[in-house]
């Protein structure tokens, strides 16, 4: 997938570098696997959807092992008119369970830059996951910075909810946080969680909301209620994502609407399960 994954123009300027496996998707993880054994550094970039068909390969070939290959997971979430056999709502859960695994979700574009630099510059298994599309149009920063692995960014500070953004959906949470004066976590990391920052939360607020764009089951709000029981907190936890089916075709913004994932619909949600949160950002900013 040299043109949908944009590596047309590395792979003129840097031929010894690329390697084209076609629709062998198995093979592709499986020949990083072997290169990282020989110290190479091997990135694969690969559709989400794609990256199922590999799913033995990177279990047994690169995460038991602990081998250094990065995962460049492209269309990410909702596809929109690639349709269902494109939509990439499932790599957050098939991925999570797997040790030796980081994975990383940006918020933007210029995120997405520094979470594939930290991923190459880690020496184990990461993965990147990102949507398709363009980013919100955040300015790049051309260093090549990195971030410390497992650390989320608190983006505003509130009261009452608490909302876990992961990856894409951090543009309408920042607009529901901002009308309900609720705390705006983009959560950055999958694996491993911020958990340190979810137990301070969770001591300093009535309840919290996650959001992704992959499917509910297992995915990252998983994640954060498992925390939450293995920590032994007892909190009132909304997951927003994807839902239990195959998505059809649309436009992105068609599909999130459908799903509940653009900004009425989570605005919807948020208020059909805790009305009183309306009431007391009310309150709160009078």
């Amino acid at each position: 997938m040299r043109e949908g994954s944009g590596l047309v123009r590395f792979s003129k300027e840097y031929p010894e570098r690329y390697f084209d496996v076609a629709i062998a998707e198995q093979h592709a993880v499986t020949l990083a696997a072997g290169m990282a054994c020989e110290g190479a550094k091997p990135v694969v970039a690969i559709y989400s959807t794609f990256l199922q068909r590999a799913y033995d390969q990177a279990i047994h070939d690169v995460a038991l092992q602990n081998l250094d290959v990065t995962f460049a997971i492209d269309r990410a979430g909702v596809v929109g008119p690639d349709g269902a056999t494109h939509a990439g709502s499932f790599d957050l859960s098939f991925l999570r369970c797997l040790p030796n695994m980081v994975i990383m979700a940006p918020a933007d574009e210029n995120e997405c830059r520094t979470m594939l630099s930290t991923g190459f510059q880690y020496a184990g298994p990461a993965a990147v996951r990102y949507p398709r599309g363009t980013g919100p149009g955040v300015a790049i920063h051309h260093e090549l910075d990195t971030l410390p692995i497992g650390k989320a960014e608190l983006r505003r500070r509130g009261h009452g909810l608490a909302l876990l953004s992961f990856g894409a959906m951090l543009a309408p949470a920042a607009v529901i946080a901002g009308e309900l004066d609720a705390t705006l976590v983009n959560m950055r990391f999958v694996k491993p969680l911020d958990e340190a920052l979810i137990v301070e939360l969770a001591r300093t607020h009535d309840a919290f909301v996650t959001l992704e764009d992959n499917a509910v089951a297992g995915g990252a709000g998983s994640a954060v209620a498992e925390c939450l029981a293995a920590h032994g907190i007892v909190k009132p936890i909304l997951h927003l994502g994807l839902p239990d089916a195959y998505l059809e075709h649309g436009s992105r913004e068609e599909v999130l609407s459908m799903a509940g994932l653009d900004l009425p619909g989570i605005r919807r949600a948020i208020h059909a399960r805790f009305p009183q949160s309306i009431g007391s950002s009310i309150a709160h900013a009078s």
